[in-house]
């Protein structure tokens, strides 16, 4: 994992409102679009947005168009890729 991925992963995971989205998809455990996550958070959709182009930018999560709507998924291999970096400071 190179640095610059390190720093985006580490910036996009510092924000609150990032972990929430992050959380609320994870216990949704698949799939999830923008106005669900809206809807479980209640936070404006502008800045549900914002946010999750951070995360899909620092590759946290996966964006795929569903027809008009782009749906979210939790990209499972770069947290364990994060995950077993953070470890190598554990030990």
């Amino acid at each position: 994992m190179d640095v610059k991925k390190i720093e985006r992963i580490a910036k996009a995971l510092g924000d609150p409102y990032r972990l929430k989205i992050i959380e609320a998809i994870k216990k949704n455990d698949g799939w999830m679009q923008c106005g669900c996550i809206t809807d479980m958070l209640t936070i404006a959709q502008s800045t549900i947005s914002h946010h999750l182009k951070q995360l899909v930018d620092a590759d946290l999560l996966i964006a795929e168009k569903d027809g008009r709507n782009v749906r979210y998924i939790i990209n499972k291999a770069t947290f364990d890729e994060y995950t077993k970096f953070l470890t190598l400071f554990a030990n």
